[in-house]
């Protein structure tokens, strides 16, 4: 008899069950308060946006600091702002437990005067921050998505989860930017929400990750790609949905491949960093669609061991944590194959990211 798997994708009845998921499409209760808050578990809500001037806006909630998940509740709210000409800034709100809200019934997280929440179509996100307000508003045009049950299990007893859910892989948003001393400006282009949490640290679980999303053409694409740490097999975990006109046209992990070009090591993070990332997925024995995501900047280039100051940065360095966080920006195109025939290709830009918690292997 084989020995269990390391790693898996939660896509058994039984799982469904201990979830509370159905096979079906997503419940509204799937996008609130997954996790107790307790020590080992974290949760955060994802949203960003490439607008039409250029701009890409990004905005985190977190329960907790994301290399602390065993540490108490520690809301807090991370603004990433780029616009062309101008610095980029990047602002944070941090918050107490009485600060901060959060419903299980649908997605409605508060912290202090920060809010995130929506019905799994439209969503409304509030920030201010040292002098910025930021509202946002994202429509959805794909539906949400999950794989299987959303959960992928660690461990050869299930011992611990990482969980993704893509609530909006895809919406049109309208932002309203205003500068302290400043008129408001108002903003639209596309945007995507997403929704993680688990119950240990990510960092004892996944080594590194690819992820992006984008718009090429009538195409919609969300794809991901994860290795898992020593202790779980270095196993590989690939996830991907290619929606076209708003519809669900390929999200069979089991049919990807990951294909990496032009790899540097970074100055800064002194991490791999593949200028071009490419997912193959082989639907059927004729047709086949390839995503090629080709970075033109780095927009972020976070090392973890810089986020923190003081002794908590002495510590971090004693602890030799060096893991990183990359987010690029470029273009992804999409190519569809009949055989060896190319039938149809798109290309916009695109937002995508490089997440390393380990070392490089």
């Amino acid at each position: 008899m084989s020995a269990p798997p390391l790693a898996r994708v939660a896509d058994r009845d039984e799982d469904y069950a201990k979830l509370g998921v159905h096979r079906g499409p997503v419940e509204a209760w799937e996008d609130g308060m997954r996790t107790s808050g307790g020590p080992g578990s974290y949760e955060w809500w994802y949203f960003d946006s490439h607008l039409d001037d250029g701009s890409s806006l990004v905005i985190t909630f977190y329960t907790k600091w994301l290399l602390n998940p065993k540490g108490p509740e520690a809301p807090m709210v991370q603004i990433d702002l780029d616009r062309p000409g101008q610095s980029k800034r990047e602002l944070f709100v941090h918050a107490t437990p009485a600060e901060c809200s959060a419903s299980k019934e649908h997605c409605e997280v508060r912290i202090r005067d920060c809010y995130f929440r929506g019905d799994l179509h439209t969503y409304q996100i509030k920030v201010v921050a040292e002098g910025l307000t930021v509202e946002a508003e994202l429509v959805g045009q794909v539906p949400s998505w999950r794989q299987a049950t959303g959960v992928t299990y660690f461990g050869a007893h299930d011992e611990h989860t990482f969980a993704w859910l893509p609530s909006v892989p895809q919406g049109r948003v309208t932002a309203t930017i205003t500068v302290q001393g400043a008129a408001p400006e108002q903003l639209t282009g596309i945007g995507y929400h997403d929704h993680n949490w688990g119950d240990v640290a990510m960092s004892k679980l996944l080594n590194h990750w690819y992820w992006g999303r984008a718009q090429a053409g009538p195409y919609s694409v969300i794809a991901a790609y994860l290795y898992a740490e020593k202790a779980y097999g270095h196993a590989e975990l690939p996830q991907i949905l290619i929606a076209k006109d708003g519809q669900i046209v390929a999200d069979q992990s089991s049919k990807v491949r990951l294909v990496l070009e032009d790899v540097f090591t970074d100055a800064h993070s002194q991490k791999p960093v593949a200028n071009r990332v490419i997912y193959e997925y082989t639907q059927d024995e004729r047709v086949r669609y390839r995503v090629v995501f080709q970075r033109s900047q780095t927009l972020l280039d976070q090392k973890f061991a810089d986020t923190v100051t003081g002794i908590k940065h002495a510590l971090a360095r004693l602890a030799r944590v060096d893991g990183a966080y990359l987010r690029f920006s470029g273009s992804v195109t999409v190519e569809k194959y009949d055989g060896d025939r190319l039938v149809e290709t798109a290309s916009d830009p695109g937002i995508w990211e490089l997440m390393y918690l380990g070392h490089v292997e």
